[in-house]
């Protein structure tokens, strides 16, 4: 049965109502030959074709829906030199040379983001590095985030790590409920919709061939290269390189790759524009800011709208339960916010993975792949086009602990969304009694 690639549900997003409007890509048709077919026009695949073309060598996009349908234009834009997994546990677990090379991966990528925005030009991203604030909602959240800024600070270098106090952070939020924090000047927001789209066009006109609404239903290997097949068309190429990451479940070409993530569904609502004097209250800095709860909430201001996202959703669809969840959680912050209406919801999938780190690498002698973000995916995600492109060129770039080598399987796969569920509830009801 031909699966109808134009019923696929649209994004009722801010980032889709307000971005550039869309550069329209044609579908793939007839057979096509390149060195490398990349699957998946999110920033890993446009930042990686970038990359590869620097090299001169021929990539070609393919891309089952429009660029930007997928992660890459759901996120909430935040931009932050970390890993779900603490560079203080990756120190404990496999010493100080991985945790500072691992430290310095982590910088490299929000570097990456300002130079692909700068090489293109892309204004429309509005990308900002003001940093983020971790606001903690008690004192042991506060001692925990503190002494691990101090251990950054000690062990690290990162000299630029601040700490706040109540006051501080009421400044900082406009809320009175955090008892500190902790400041990380090196973070930052960008409107993600403009940047891929930016992104799409710069390496179009680069010369690089996108193709949309043409998902890869097959990928099969050939005597001197391996071929993508679509619809109407095929590559055939020398490599391919996979880059869809929590939507690779969309074709069964991709499909294996899903049994290494934990697909989990990160829920966003966006209020209506505020009155001038409410927006100068709250978030007046223009950072980004998370709570130290486990289930983590993060939000941030963008063109006087307060923005409120964080984990917990469940399910295929968008959930009308966890946009409640949201606005309550978003009120109990700002209570300013009570009357104000919300103007959009959306989410999307953030891929986990076991042990909290992407991976990249050569799954066999012809497929590359990168994925597994866990919700930390814009400037990673970004910086992986350039090692997808070393790997190309046959280079061994030293990747820490983001080796494929080190990727495993979800164990028992078909309860993977029942497990999620129950962590997640256990989570919240911690969250809900403090602790």
């Amino acid at each position: 049965m031909t699966r109808d690639w134009s019923a696929l549900p649209s994004v009722n997003s801010l980032w889709e109502a307000t971005a550039e409007p869309a550069r329209d890509f044609p579908v793939l048709s007839d057979e096509h030959k390149a060195d490398v077919v990349i699957i998946g026009a999110g920033y890993t695949g446009l930042s990686a074709a970038h990359h590869i073309a620097k090299d001169s060598a021929s990539p070609i996009v393919l891309e089952a829906n429009r660029p930007g349908w997928g992660a890459s234009g759901r996120n909430g834009g935040v931009i932050t030199a970390k890993f779900r997994l603490s560079f203080r546990e990756i120190d404990a677990a496999h010493g100080r040379a991985m945790a500072k090379r691992m430290y310095e991966i982590a910088h490299e990528s929000t570097d990456m983001v300002e130079e692909l925005v700068s090489e293109f030009g892309i204004t429309s991203a509005n990308l900002t590095r003001t940093g983020q604030v971790k606001a903690a909602h008690n004192q042991t959240t506060l001692k925990a985030a503190i002494d691990e800024a101090n251990w950054m600070t000690r062990e690290m270098g990162s000299a630029e790590v601040r700490i706040l106090n109540k006051r501080e952070v009421r400044e900082e939020t406009g809320s009175d409920i955090f008892v500190g924090g902790v400041l990380n000047p090196g973070s930052g927001g960008i409107h993600p919709l403009n940047y891929l789209r930016g992104l799409a066009d710069g390496v179009a006109r680069r010369g690089v061939p996108i193709f949309q609404e043409s998902p890869v239903v097959k990928l099969r290997r050939e005597k001197n290269g391996i071929v993508a097949e679509t619809p109407q068309g095929a590559v055939r190429a020398k490599q391919a390189i996979i880059a869809t990451n929590s939507y690779s479940d969309l074709t069964g070409a991709t499909a294996h790759m899903q049994r290494t993530l934990i697909p989990f569904r990160s829920a966003m609502v966006a209020t209506e524009q505020l009155p001038r004097n409410l927006a100068g209250k709250l978030m007046p800095t223009g950072r980004t800011y998370t709570e130290t709860k486990r289930m983590m909430r993060w939000f941030r201001m963008v063109d006087n709208r307060v923005i409120f996202g964080g984990r917990g959703a469940f399910g295929k669809q968008d959930s009308q339960a966890a946009f409640d969840a949201l606005r309550k959680a978003m009120v109990g912050i700002f209570p300013d916010l009570a009357e104000v209406p919300l103007a959009y919801k959306w989410s999307g999938l953030v891929a986990m993975t076991l042990d909290s780190v992407p991976h990249i690498g050569r799954i066999d002698d012809r497929t590359l792949v990168s994925l597994g973000y866990n919700g930390a995916g814009v400037a990673m995600s970004s910086l992986m086009g350039r090692y997808l492109a070393a790997l190309v060129r046959g280079e061994s770039p030293d990747v820490g602990l983001l080796d494929v080598r080190g990727m495993r399987p979800i164990p028992f796969y078909p309860l993977r969304e029942p497990a999620v569920r129950m962590v997640a509830g256990w989570y919240q009801f911690l969250d809900a009694i403090g602790q």
